[in-house]
């Protein structure tokens, strides 16, 4: 007899969300929110490309509005997702949805191109059922970012020794390091940093203002 494994209790009931789909609604949604974490900020513009099944109903399956929600800082289960294109016109965000023929790795895929004033940054994120995502690219660069464990996401200057400086505060606070993420549009631009801890730390806040305060860094996300 096969035994199955659950990651989460997730695996078996699914988000609590708005509907009407945990792979295209609530899934979206949380692939806009990290997106929106990564990027640091509320972008001026946003193309979404769609892929497979995401192009195919992403009406119908409420996967548009789910995206721009997570983008406006929304949770699956918001009340307020239902009216997120509105609240983004309101807020002056051009959003622009563009179906895709190409095939892509997963039937549930979408890049997103965010632009705010010389800011720019592209993440395709997947939504592999049951409300959980995971981030495959970033800027051109193939990543596999779960955001199953605690995660620290850095917007930095282009410098060297600043991954040195902020493993140092890490240890400093008896946090291991599972993963680090660097990416980099142009050399001596804007860099990113995604640091996957295995334990949570005991003021995550605290710990996030720490790395803040530290030279070249311009931004800190911590997500879990």
């Amino acid at each position: 007899m096969e035994v199955l494994k659950y990651r989460s209790v997730f695996d078996i009931i699914g988000p609590v969300m708005v509907g009407p789909s945990s792979s295209h609604t609530a899934g979206a949604a949380r692939i806009g929110k990290v997106c929106r974490m990564i990027f640091g900020e509320r972008p001026d513009s946003i193309e979404f490309d769609l892929y497979e099944s995401f192009a195919k109903t992403y009406r119908g399956h409420g996967t548009d509005i789910a995206l721009v929600g997570g983008i406006l800082g929304m949770e699956p289960d918001d009340p307020r997702l239902s009216d997120s294109l509105k609240i983004a016109h309101e807020q002056g965000m051009e959003v622009l949805f563009v179906p895709k023929k190409e095939i892509a790795d997963h039937p549930n895929t979408v890049t997103l191109r965010m632009i705010k004033g010389d800011l720019e940054m592209s993440i395709t994120g997947v939504s592999i059922g049951g409300g959980n995502i995971q981030i495959t690219e970033m800027n051109g660069y193939s990543i596999s970012l779960s955001m199953g464990s605690p995660t620290y996401i850095i917007i930095n200057k282009d410098v060297p020794g600043l991954l040195s400086r902020v493993s140092t505060i890490f240890m400093k606070h008896g946090l291991n390091i599972g993963k680090v993420t660097m990416t980099r549009k142009t050399r001596g631009e804007h860099g990113i940093v995604l640091l996957e801890i295995d334990d949570t730390p005991e003021d995550p806040e605290g710990l996030r203002q720490q790395i803040k305060c530290e030279d070249d860094v311009l931004s800190v996300t911590y997500f879990k």
